[in-house]
């Protein structure tokens, strides 16, 4: 026996508590710490593959993310090459136009100088005409104070001279 003032130990008792207390944690150990670890290393292979994953997808989205900036950047170039070409487009357009406006002017203008040139030349053919009738007219007069042919052809030559110069 053990004596330690106010308390007593028996050697019997305390060797069978000893045992008791091995056994139990034997049993402990045996029954509750194997799944209770088992249990931990589950979830600690959990966690593990968690990070692994998120790690895995935070590394696909940045890639993700890259390739999504690289086709913005790609669409935004191809934007601005579709409104540079549609400028320079509509640019060709509006200079095609202002030529073909000034060319149709030119015509407009080159068909009005005929069309004039046409109307002189008419209006010179319809003074020759009433020159000639004047020139006829001049001539019976003249045929009426009876001069000669030659006097006749004469006096006709100059007046028909004298109104072409002024046409």
């Amino acid at each position: 026996m053990l004596d330690f003032g106010a308390v007593s130990l028996e050697w019997g008792t305390l060797l069978t508590q000893a045992i008791v207390f091995l056994l139990l944690l034997l049993l402990v150990r045996k029954l509750a710490m194997g799944p209770i670890v088992g249990i931990m290393e589950k979830r600690r292979q959990h966690i593990e593959s968690q990070i692994s994953s998120a790690e895995r997808n935070r590394t696909e989205a940045e890639a993700l993310l890259a390739e999504q900036r690289r086709v913005l950047d790609e669409a935004r170039a191809e934007s601005k090459a579709i409104i540079d070409r549609a400028a320079k487009q509509a640019s060709d357009e509006a200079s095609k136009i202002v030529a073909e406006a000034q060319a149709a002017s030119e015509r407009l203008k080159a068909d009005a100088s005929a069309e004039l040139a046409r109307e002189v030349e008419k209006a010179k053919l319809e003074l020759r005409e009433q020159m000639t009738s004047l020139s006829v007219l001049l001539a019976s007069k003249i045929i009426e104070k009876e001069l000669d042919e030659a006097a006749q052809k004469s006096t006709v030559d100059k007046f028909l001279a004298q109104v072409g110069d002024r046409l």
